[in-house]
């Protein structure tokens, strides 16, 4: 995390946090989700538009990724400052890309190893790492099998829906804030 936004934390530790405005893609894109793009639905509800607006502005982008955690409820957020923005996840808190010796890079530029590779009911394959799931870009997925056909991982099917629980993270904070 960048020291301007815990010197920020610091001096305003009340600001509320806001939830529905930021949504990370299965694509590893960032989208930002104003109050009419809400209103047409859930970042994973796959209604054209409710996704918002595609994030271009590199400065922003890297400041985003600097600043992106998990809470102890499993909550993606960004700390902008002293406001914490959750992340409505489309898929999972990661978006792997491969390279040629097939070490996951997440989406912010962290690399990692792979535990566990694992494949839903879609026919999306995401990796269990030290850093949690991610899901593997949609561009790599042959990298992904030319590791599962040279032994390098081990292939276990899954269910989507239970990723979520199996794995601690939560895709809509919006929507887990709206139950309460």
């Amino acid at each position: 995390m960048d020291d301007i936004v815990r010197q920020a934390m610091s001096k305003w530790p009340n600001v509320p946090a806001c939830v529905g405005w930021l949504g990370l893609d299965s694509r590893g894109q960032w989208h930002m989700r104003d109050d009419r793009v809400q209103a047409l639905g859930a970042f994973q509800s796959g209604v054209p538009g409710a996704k918002g607006s595609v994030l271009r502005h590199e400065k922003l982008i890297d400041f985003i990724q600097r600043n992106y955690e998990a809470d102890a409820q499993g909550r993606w957020y960004f700390q902008n400052g002293p406001q914490r923005v959750f992340v409505e996840l489309e898929a999972a808190p990661w978006i792997w890309r491969l390279g040629a010796d097939h070490v996951p890079l997440t989406h912010n530029g962290q690399r990692t190893s792979v535990q566990a590779c694992l494949m839903d009911q879609h026919g999306r394959v995401y990796l269990h790492t030290p850093l949690g799931l991610g899901l593997v870009h949609t561009l790599d997925v042959g990298l992904a099998a030319q590791a599962l056909e040279a032994g390098a991982w081990t292939l276990q099917e899954c269910d989507a829906e239970a990723l979520p629980q199996r794995y601690g993270f939560v895709l809509s904070p919006q929507a887990q804030a709206a139950a309460l």
